[in-house]
């Protein structure tokens, strides 16, 4: 009981200390609420103190609540100016370009971050609006900033929120000019911000300036150029942009490029902070685009394209022979992209990552294109090369045009499937039937992931652990050709035969691990028979890591 006393003892007095500095009335209101719960608050107040909400690669992300260990006013305000003070140290020239969604917040926050940056002595240019995290990234290298900021949770849960920091060419290089930062910079940015003393000595200026509409209209003819005027536009869509901020954008750009606008599912046309209709606002997630192809069957559409809420991932479905309709992998999307990219004569680097498939190397060793394959994270692949052409990850994400977003982006990505679905289309065929055609020419590549949820990340730990103290010299009794362990740069180990690759690794966002798996198999004169050997020897490389892996 004596050291309960004394544990309660130091979280109110940590409290206190917090509240003290807090500049968000509401925030402190929140807090002294939870004081005067204790005892029975003790468990939320230890958790929102137990540590505070780190600033990373992807910047910072967290529940929206009171304290250090969450997304509110007081942790905003220190990383905007850790940021600034940053870019000053730096000697960075230009403003900071700050975008946000339509998350519970969000707007708060980026008014927030424009007056830390103009309070440093720079200028800050918000956009106009609730916008996709896409503009942001464009806006940062058309308006030659130094860095910007986006105020987004992604597809996170609705009681999330985060920011994202980008660079532009002076800091972040040509490769990374538009950019989300990588290390060591978000170490420095941190340093800084644990530098910063009181926040009430933080200097604010002014709002910064509101920029007009114009930078919109500018991504979207931008965005437009992606497509090929001469190529058919004849094309039936529905999407959604899943309660997030790429509805009106989405449908500006296929309408400037030529299309018709798309069908937008009317329960999430317009933004709405609590996703009402989805258990999880991510594409990815079982029953999340129900409703989205619900309607394709409805109007009898060609393709249906669901972006996540803040735009920058797309997902793809497209009917069945059957008369159904599925989802497309992250990687069928990608390499629909790269072939159809390959062929308009494209030149310049193809890049994904390890936990990619392998037929983009494939396709560029047949085809004679660079190919480069980075650690997972858009960060990366946008660093791939200099030249780069087209870069994708699995987890829905696609950059198609470099020099206009360098990052991943949902709208050009549904620009460039719109085209290829409405080119097939004019020759009777359908996106199934292209991705038939890939694999007739270059193998059945078939890919699934295992991914196991714990509640204590040492069991992932274990599990690494094992792997490597027990390799496996087979998978599906093939012997094993390759084994790389990429420690210490990455927890990453890829097990590859001559048919099968198997990479595992923790994930970088939940305390997950996952074990991307590959199985590859000649189609020869018999597609159906070839696709259900695939299929069998899929599941039972899952069952087979599953054993190695000790879960």
């Amino acid at each position: 009981m004596e050291q309960t006393m004394v544990d309660l003892d130091e979280l109110r007095a940590a409290t206190l200390r917090w509240i003290t500095d807090d500049p968000d009335k509401s925030s402190r209101d929140e807090l002294y609420g939870l004081l005067d719960a204790l005892p029975g608050s003790a468990a939320e107040l230890a958790s929102r103190f137990a540590s505070r909400l780190r600033f990373g690669t992807a910047g910072l992300r967290g529940p929206l609540r009171a304290g250090p260990n969450g997304m509110n006013l007081a942790v905003v305000r220190s990383a905007a100016a850790g940021l600034a003070n940053w870019l000053n140290a730096k000697g960075a020239t230009g403003p900071v370009v700050i975008g946000y969604d339509a998350r519970h917040r969000s707007d708060e926050f980026a008014s927030e971050t424009a007056r830390v940056v103009t309070g440093s002595g720079r200028e800050a240019y918000l956009l106009p609006q609730p916008l996709p995290t896409p503009v942001l990234a464009y806006a940062v290298r058309k308006l030659g900033a130094a860095a910007g900021v986006t105020v987004t949770a992604s597809h996170n849960p609705p009681q999330d929120n985060g920011y994202k920091v980008y660079l532009g060419e002076q800091l972040g290089g040509e490769r990374g000019n538009g950019g989300q930062i990588v290390s060591p910079v978000d170490t420095e940015i941190e340093m800084a911000i644990a530098d910063l003393g009181p926040l009430k000595q933080i200097p604010l200026g002014e709002p910064g300036t509101t920029l007009g509409t114009d930078i919109v209209e500018a991504y979207v003819a931008d965005a437009a150029t992606v497509v090929d005027p001469h190529d058919p536009k004849q094309l039936s869509i529905v999407a959604t942009p899943m309660h997030g901020v790429g509805g009106h954008v989405l449908t500006s750009a296929l309408k400037a490029a030529g299309f018709a606008a798309p069908v937008l599912v009317p329960e999430q046309a317009e933004p709405d902070p609590d996703f009402p209709t989805v258990a999880f606002p991510n594409p990815e997630e079982p029953g999340a685009m129900d409703l989205l192809l619900r309607l394709a069957r409805t109007e009898g559409a060609d393709v249906a394209i669901s972006l996540d809420p803040d735009a920058d991932r797309c997902a793809v479905a497209i009917p069945t022979r059957d008369g159904n309709w599925r989802a497309l992998s992250g990687n069928e999307v990608g390499i629909l992209l790269a072939d159809h990219l390959m062929r308009k004569g494209k030149t310049g680097t193809y890049a994904t990552t390890i936990v990619s498939s392998t037929l983009l190397k494939a396709m560029c060793d047949q085809r004679g294109r660079d190919y480069n394959e980075t650690l997972t994270g858009f960060k990366w692949i946008v660093r791939a090369a200099a030249d780069l052409a087209f870069g994708y990850e699995e987890a829905l994400g696609y950059c198609v045009s470099p020099d206009t977003v360098r990052d991943k982006d949902g709208i050009t990505a549904a620009l460039l499937v719109a085209e290829i679905a409405a080119g097939q289309a004019a020759r009777m065929e359908t996106l199934q039937e292209r991705l038939d055609e890939i694999s007739q020419e270059f193998g059945l590549y078939l890919t699934d992931q295992l991914s196991v949820r714990v509640e204590d990340v040492q069991d992932i730990a274990d599990c690494m652990s094992r792997l490597r103290a027990r390799k496996p010299s087979t998978l599906l009794d093939e012997p094993v050709k390759e084994w790389q362990d990429l420690l210490p740069e990455a927890d990453v180990v890829i097990i590859e035969t001559n048919t099968v690759r198997a990479v595992c690794r923790p994930s970088g966002t939940e305390p997950k691990l996952k074990a991307y798996l590959e199985v590859r198999e000649t189609i020869g004169s018999d597609r159906e028979s070839a696709t259900e050997r695939a299929r069998a020897s899929l599941q039972a490389l899952k069952t087979e890591m599953e054993n190695i892996l000790g879960i």
